[in-house]
């Protein structure tokens, strides 16, 4: 099995953001790892918060990971469709951006991990910096 096809893991998020170009990591409150280009959050692990929780027991999610996306159409495309894991809360209404709780993260291969990592960061990085990487990743824009 290729390593694109192998269940994604927590430590893949860290791997493949921090490979990406002019990636800094700021640290958030309880030490939380906020991946940033150009001083903007493209991924981010959030603390417990009350948007975010069990609707059986009331308990809030202590694993929810942020990814940014380019537009409202992509967050809609991601958090409708019921066979990804991706999800959004009232918070988030308008925010491009869509959330995924580590524990499920499995559901997802690596490969489309990295995708989702690669448009966050792409929807976040400079014009002059997302052309160059598409370039260098022969990727269209």
């Amino acid at each position: 099995m290729s390593d694109d096809n192998r269940p994604a893991t927590v430590a893949d998020v860290h791997e493949i953001a921090e490979a990406m170009p002019h990636v800094t990591v700021e640290w958030g409150s309880g030490d939380n790892p906020v991946y940033q280009v150009g001083r903007k959050s493209f991924v981010f692990f959030r603390n417990p918060r009350p948007d975010a929780f069990d609707p059986e027991t009331g308990e809030r999610y202590p694993d929810v990971i942020v990814f940014w996306v380019e537009s409202q159409g992509d967050k809609e495309a991601l958090v409708q469709d019921e066979s990804t894991p991706f999800f959004t809360t009232p918070h988030f209404n308008g925010h491009p951006s869509v959330l995924l709780r580590a524990s499920r993260i499995h559901e997802l291969t690596r490969g489309e991990l990295a995708e989702i990592i690669q448009d966050a960061w792409l929807s976040r990085a400079s014009a002059r910096r997302a052309a160059d990487w598409r370039a260098a990743n022969q990727v269209e824009p």
